[in-house]
């Protein structure tokens, strides 16, 4: 494989879905275009791992009952997720936190059973079997994006109970809900932050230089 750089528009085709990828929860109906699905499983399939050991397992969701089962059990970590949040409780039930409903394919994603066993590149970082499988999600985020199709990463849920309904084996750990669907539109802004939940920090604020500055504190926003 070469290691010349892509032409220009190549290039800036690269960092348009990048900047243009959105967490999508409202979808239009239609199916996805014909082979777009294989697509997207070949840009996960892609995905680095660490210690090669892809750790990722791609679960499609085809059965009606099953994502109504899904529907629900999102709805039930939403409610819990909102007692949490007493100061805002109400804003937060006002907030569309899945597209399972109305997206034209679901997905569950899983860290796969014995992915613990791996000591190549995560003996001290055990993290790292999510990162990879981050990584591999990213990958059809921004491959749907470049199709112009819309992708929500679902987290509102019991990891343990929807292992239990996808029938998952003992040690796999779900860790995300894909919904993939058509959108009217991409947002211009993340939606959480236009509704005020939250902003892109500065890129100083997130980008230091050999020491961490003292200055430089973290603090994360708690709801």
């Amino acid at each position: 494989m070469s290691a010349s750089p892509f032409n220009d528009d190549a290039i800036a085709a690269v960092y348009q879905a990048i900047h243009g990828r959105r967490d999508i929860r409202e979808f239009i109906p239609g199916p996805l275009p014909e082979g777009l699905l294989a697509r997207l499983y070949a840009a996960a399939h892609a995905a680095p791992s660490v210690g090669y050991m892809q750790p990722w397992r791609l679960l499609h969701i085809s059965d009606p009952a099953l994502r109504g089962a899904l529907v629900q059990l999102v709805d039930e970590e939403r409610l819990r997720t909102a007692a949490k949040l007493p100061s805002r409780a109400a804003e937060f039930l006002q907030l569309k936190v899945d597209g399972i409903k109305s997206c034209a394919e679901v997905i569950v994603v899983a860290l796969m059973d014995g992915c613990e066993k791996h000591i190549f590149g995560k003996r001290t970082l055990p993290e790292m079997a999510l990162a990879s499988a981050a990584c591999a999600i990213q990958n059809m985020w921004l491959a749907a994006r470049a199709e112009g199709i819309g992708l929500g990463w679902v987290s509102f849920f019991d990891p343990a109970a929807l292992a239990r309904l996808c029938a998952m084996p003992t040690g796999a750990k779900p860790i995300a809900i894909l919904c993939l669907g058509h959108v009217a539109s991409f947002p211009e802004r993340p939606l959480l932050e236009t509704l005020g939940w939250g902003q892109r920090l500065p890129l100083e604020a997130v980008v230091f230089e050999n020491r961490w500055p003292e200055d430089a504190k973290p603090t994360p926003t708690a709801y």
